[in-house]
């Protein structure tokens, strides 16, 4: 399944139920709401902060925590969603409509920025060909702490 580059809501669902189809699952308004909340959502989410996103604004919804897991789990085989991993702690979630992009995220508190940098994309595909491969896709993610974090540990060791 190719990567979804800023697709429209309309053929993202027209994708879900392709998707659905082929995995003999029906479409329903609970995955029609995790859908839409993941398309209305523009950030990266633990799968209990999306959980309590969609309890919040959809008090009256009967979706459980497990239903939110498969979708997720389908929708990521899918590419429909990508995944960052923090290990031990789980896997943050975001929808994969966006222009290819790169996150750089603070190993203390989990802040995720995302940048995008063409003459990091232009030495990585040299890199590929340099070694016989054509880039069809990567996953860049630098990890460090953020300046706020930084200010807290620095008057932590004052």
């Amino acid at each position: 399944m190719p990567f979804l580059e800023n697709i429209e809501y309309d053929n993202l669902i027209d994708e879900f139920k392709t998707v659905l189809k082929k995995n003999s699952l029906k479409f329903t308004k609970q995955r029609e709401t995790i859908l839409q909340t993941l398309y209305n959502f523009p950030g990266h989410f633990l799968p209990e902060e999306f959980y309590l996103l969609i309890k919040e604004n959809n008090p009256k919804s009967n979706i459980g925590i497990a239903t939110i897991y498969r979708t997720l789990n389908l929708l990521e085989d899918s590419d429909i969603v990508t995944t960052i991993s923090f290990g031990k702690n789980g896997k943050k979630y975001e929808l994969a409509n966006k222009p290819h992009h790169d996150h750089i995220i603070c190993k203390n508190c989990g802040l995720i920025l995302e940048f995008e940098d063409k003459n990091i994309e232009k030495r990585q595909n040299d890199i590929a060909l340099k070694n016989g491969f054509i880039l069809t896709n990567h996953i860049m993610q630098l990890y460090g702490i953020c300046p706020q974090c930084q200010k807290k540990l620095n008057k932590k060791e004052i």
